[in-house]
């Protein structure tokens, strides 16, 4: 965290002098007007210095709230100042060459500025409770007839430590989710940030999600409390253990590398669940093998959170019809349909197919850090499945 608050210092100044030497310092010499121009930088930064501080390395577990304003704050005044930079320096050969006015590029710089201020400005405002619901089909000719039709609402990365304080857009998640009348509600993982304790308060929210077959979970890579600067091994495995009981207590079926059989108008199909199965250096707990045991010769649905499970070992090793994954949150970004997280994550958000099998990856409803979601608004899939 710290690397990366140095990282950021290191972006806000740059074009912060940039700008003051070639425009403000040129254009008044008021002392006080020059001096107020630096005033929000260095509150931003004696801020994080504040915060990063006497945290014993866990200052996102004990000060998430304040560092995501912080960082919204930082975003705001940074990236349209580097859009504003990069234009004025496109000009600048321009103008010395050629002779041309630098005020053409100027004026793109401010406006382009401006709307990527408004832009971060709504994502945080209002793109991070956006819910949007969207509606997949799957078809497979291996589906039991009888679950022709059956629809399942998948749900996840809440990230629940990042709602503190704002319970609303929780309750609303909960009313659309139970208003699909879905057959079964699953959640791929991400239940908190680091510790259980982040779910008092919401668990008698969450308890109401409800579906005529129940609603199940997995464990995603933040469940495991890895990311947080616990005092002994002990510790952890008994917020392990917490987050467990929570679960349990909320009527939802914690699957770990295990099966369910769910049962249909006379017919059934196999819901697997695994731990989670990242990449280096996320965790790797999953035992596909273990858990997808006695479900050979029926239609399988696996919950596995991290996408990239799907080629690395369910489409090479098993014939598991369909997989539903999280993890990505689209980076909590998409312009014109594209998202960074296609950089890392051949799967990265929504329906993938690979012959007559597929892969479902739900962007998420939560956050990490940083509160902010402009076009990867938060998700509720409702996946039907066809024959």
């Amino acid at each position: 965290m710290h690397r990366i608050t140095l990282l950021l210092i290191l972006f806000l100044f740059i074009p912060d002098l940039y700008i003051y030497f070639l425009h403000i310092a040129r254009k008044t010499k008021n002392r006080w007007l020059r001096i107020a121009y630096w005033i929000p930088t260095f509150l931003l930064v004696i801020g994080f210095y504040i915060i990063m501080n006497g945290t014993d390395g866990n200052a996102m577990a004990h000060h998430a709230l304040a560092i995501g304003r912080l960082s919204i704050c930082l975003f705001l005044l940074t990236v349209p100042k580097i859009i504003f930079m990069i234009c004025s320096l496109i000009g600048l050969p321009f103008h010395y060459l050629l002779h041309w006015r630098r005020s053409p590029f100027t004026a793109v710089g401010s406006v382009l500025g401006m709307v990527i201020f408004f832009s971060i400005l709504y994502g945080t405002l209002v793109g991070i409770s956006k819910f949007e619901v969207k509606n997949v089909e799957f078809h497979h000719p291996n589906l039991p007839k009888a679950f022709d039709g059956y629809r399942i609402v998948q749900l996840s990365d809440i990230h629940i430590g990042s709602w503190v304080e704002n319970e609303k857009p929780i309750r609303r998640m909960v009313e659309l989710a139970n208003e699909q009348q879905a057959d079964l509600i699953v959640f791929t993982g991400d239940l908190v940030n680091q510790r259980s304790l982040e779910l008092d308060g919401f668990q008698d929210i969450l308890s109401q999600l409800h579906a005529k077959d129940g609603v199940y979970s997995i464990l995603g890579n933040h469940d495991y409390g890895s990311y947080y600067h616990w005092k002994s091994q002990k510790d952890q495995e008994n917020n392990m253990d917490s987050l467990v009981h929570k679960e349990q207590a909320m009527g939802w079926k914690l699957l770990k590398n295990e099966h369910s059989v769910l049962h249909h108008q006379g017919d059934s199909i196999a819901l697997i669940g695994v731990e989670n199965e990242g990449e280096p250096p996320f965790s790797q707990f999953a035992d596909l093998t273990k858990a997808s045991t006695g479900t050979e010769s029926m239609f399988r649905i696996l919950l596995s959170h991290n996408p990239t499970h799907w080629r690395r070992e369910v489409l090479p090793d098993t014939d598991i019809e369909l997989m539903l994954a999280g993890h990505t949150h689209a980076m909590q970004a998409i312009v014109f349909g594209r998202s960074l997280s296609s950089l890392i994550y051949p799967e990265w958000g929504g329906l993938y197919t690979d012959g007559s099998r597929g892969l479902y990856v739900n962007i998420g409803i939560g956050y990490v850090g940083l509160p902010f979601r402009f076009g990867a608004w938060p998700e509720i899939t409702v996946i039907t499945l066809r024959n």
